[in-house]
C-alpha cells in the first residue's frame, strides 16, 4: 500500500461517508454541500444547486466559524458539512481536515460529485 493510500484509509476510518441520496437529505435539513472541485470541472460538469464553493486551497479558512475569513454559511461546529469533490478522494482528506477545525460532524460523499450526477441528483449549469 502507498503512503497516500494508507493516509485515505486512515481519514475514511474516522468518517461516516454519505451516499449521494444521504448527502441530498443532509442538505434538504439544512447541513452544507461544499463543493471544493476546481473551476475547470465545475465548468465542464456543472454544479450541485445550493452547494457553496469553495475551493480546496481555502476551505479551512472559509469553514472555520472562528474565522475572520469564514463564509457566512459557516454557522458553527455543529453544522453538517458534506464535502463534495470530483470522484470522493480529496473530500475525504478535506473533511478530515474540517473536524480537525471543531466541525466534527464534517464528513465526504462518496463517489464525489460524479456519483451524485450518476445517481440523477439535480446539477445546473
Amino acid at each position: 500500500m502507498s503512503a497516500v493510500d494508507a493516509l485515505l484509509e486512515a481519514a475514511r476510518a474516522g468518517l461516516d461517508r454519505v451516499s449521494p441520496a444521504q448527502a441530498a437529505a443532509v442538505q434538504r435539513d439544512g447541513g452544507l454541500l461544499v463543493d471544493i472541485r476546481y473551476a475547470a470541472l465545475r465548468e465542464r460538469d456543472g454544479t450541485i444547486p445550493g452547494a457553496l464553493i469553495v475551493e480546496r486551497n481555502e476551505l479551512e479558512w472559509r469553514l472555520d466559524p472562528t474565522g475572520a475569513h469564514r463564509a457566512p454559511e459557516a454557522t458553527g461546529h455543529d453544522l453538517a458539512v458534506v464535502v463534495v469533490c470530483n470522484e470522493g478522494y480529496a473530500s475525504s482528506l478535506a473533511a478530515v481536515s474540517l473536524q480537525q477545525l471543531g466541525l466534527y460532524r464534517a464528513t465526504d460523499l462518496v463517489g464525489g460529485f460524479q456519483a451524485w450526477r450518476e445517481a440523477g441528483l439535480p446539477v445546473s449549469g
